[in-house]
C-alpha cells in the first residue's frame, strides 16, 4: 500500500519574510502603492491625513486578529450579519400564478378509493417483545401463536 505524507498545521500560514506572512505582504505591497497614489495626486496637507488613514488600515488588516481569526474574515462575517434579518421566519413564496389558478379551480374529490384501513392486531407489540425479551430471544411471537392454533 502506498503511503502519503499528510499535511500538518495546515492553519498556520507560511512565513516569508521574517514573521511576515504571504497575506500580510501582499496587503502590505498594495497598501504601500495605495499610499504612493496619494502622494502623487494629492497635495501634501491631504497626503499626510489620507496616508495615515491608510497606513491604519492597512496595519488593521494585515496584523489584527479577532479571536484568533484574520481581520478581514471577521468584518465580512461582520456585514453578512448585518445583512440578515434578525428573526428568521419561514415564509413560502408562492408564485401569483399559481395563486391565482388555485382560487378560481376547486379541488378534485377521489370516492372510487377506499381508505385502506390497518388490519387489527391479536398482540399489542409490546406483548411480542415481552415474550421475546422474558424468554431470551428463545420464542418468538409467531412460533408462540402458530403453536396456540
Amino acid at each position: 500500500m502506498q503511503q502519503f505524507v499528510v499535511p500538518q498545521f495546515i492553519d498556520v500560514e507560511d512565513k516569508i519574510i521574517g514573521p511576515i506572512t504571504v497575506r500580510q505582504f501582499i496587503i502590505i505591497m498594495v497598501g504601500g502603492f495605495l499610499v504612493f497614489l496619494e502622494f502623487r495626486l494629492a497635495d501634501f496637507g491631504l497626503f499626510i491625513l489620507e496616508g495615515l488613514i491608510t497606513l491604519f488600515l492597512i496595519a488593521l488588516f494585515a496584523f489584527f486578529k479577532v479571536n484568533g481569526m484574520p481581520f478581514h474574515f471577521f468584518f465580512v462575517n461582520f456585514i453578512a450579519t448585518l445583512n440578515k434579518p434578525k428573526i428568521r421566519t419561514w415564509q413560502k413564496l408562492v408564485p401569483e400564478f399559481e395563486l391565482k389558478g388555485s382560487l378560481h379551480q376547486p379541488v378534485p374529490v377521489h370516492t372510487d378509493n377506499p381508505v385502506a384501513t390497518k388490519p387489527s392486531l391479536y398482540k399489542s407489540r409490546l406483548q411480542e417483545l415481552s415474550l421475546e425479551v422474558d424468554t431470551g430471544g428463545a420464542y418468538r411471537a409467531e412460533d408462540y401463536e402458530k403453536s396456540s392454533f
